[in-house]
């Protein structure tokens, strides 16, 4: 890379979702937004339920993102993500029904079901929130 620039990759185990350059990358950490820029320190962190965001000449392109992690090395971000989604990929409907449906479930669940649930409705609710980022 040419030191002002990212190469950015974002994989999930079915395949490969985006490869660009980006001027900034900005994943969420599993404690908090993580922001990369040209010239970062190595890095290797997990993901948590969010929004991948990256910029190209000022412009923001979102992604959901869920689980995996994220590598910096040089200036190049390489995501492997359990599960990774592009606005036009999502339908919104579904979405909301998912997220009524984990909201209910988080009234009545209990332990280990709880997290699953909690899981369920963030990822849904980043789902709507990135596709209606898209105007969906």
């Amino acid at each position: 890379m040419d030191g002002t620039s990212l190469s950015l990759l974002v994989l999930t185990p079915r395949r490969q979702v985006v490869a660009t350059t980006a001027d900034a990358v900005y994943l969420p950490g599993l404690m908090g937004e993580l922001g990369i820029l040209p010239g970062h320190t190595p890095l290797l962190a997990l993901l948590g339920i969010g929004e991948l965001r990256y910029t190209v000449g000022g412009r923001d392109r979102y992604y959901v993102v869920s689980g995996g992690f994220a590598e910096v090395n040089g200036d190049k971000v390489t995501v492997l993500a359990d599960l990774a989604e592009a606005p036009e990929e999502i339908d919104v409907e579904h979405a909301r029904v998912e997220q009524k449906e984990a909201e209910a479930l988080l009234k009545t669940t209990f332990g280990d079901d709880l997290a699953t649930a909690q899981a369920r409705h963030a990822r849904a609710h980043v789902r709507i929130r990135v596709a209606e980022r898209n105007g969906s």
